[in-house]
């Protein structure tokens, strides 16, 4: 599922009509979800260096989910619009090798979370 969104924000094209500012707590949440999203992909095609994180398949994809919720109901934006920056953040941190640099401190705000 979680794979499936990914793959389909990524296919959008154009970014929405009016994307809100986030604030950096919301900032932070968008990045971890899209860091979870990227290493639990490259853990369902076994890339060993995604083997060196816990395996996200369950907890990341719900902290995905809830993640996205917030954010649909903390900016107003529908689905497409949160697909989309979700989609935009997660190839931004695979354009730009991010990823494992940023996943220690997100997996802190996965055990804060509870999920």
């Amino acid at each position: 599922m979680l794979t499936s969104l990914l793959a389909a924000a990524l296919m959008l094209q154009a970014a929405p009509t009016q994307t809100p500012a986030l604030s950096q707590e919301n900032r932070a949440l968008l990045r971890c979800a899209a860091a979870f999203a990227v290493v639990s992909q490259r853990q369902a095609i076994g890339d060993p260096a995604a083997g060196q994180w816990p395996d996200l398949a369950t907890r990341g994809r719900e902290f995905f989910v809830r993640a996205m919720a917030q954010l649909m109901d903390q900016t107003g934006l529908d689905r497409d619009g949160i697909a989309w920056l979700a989609g935009f953040e997660a190839k931004a941190l695979r354009d730009s090798g991010e990823t494992d640099r940023l996943m220690p401190s997100c997996l802190l705000m996965l055990e804060a979370s509870g999920v």
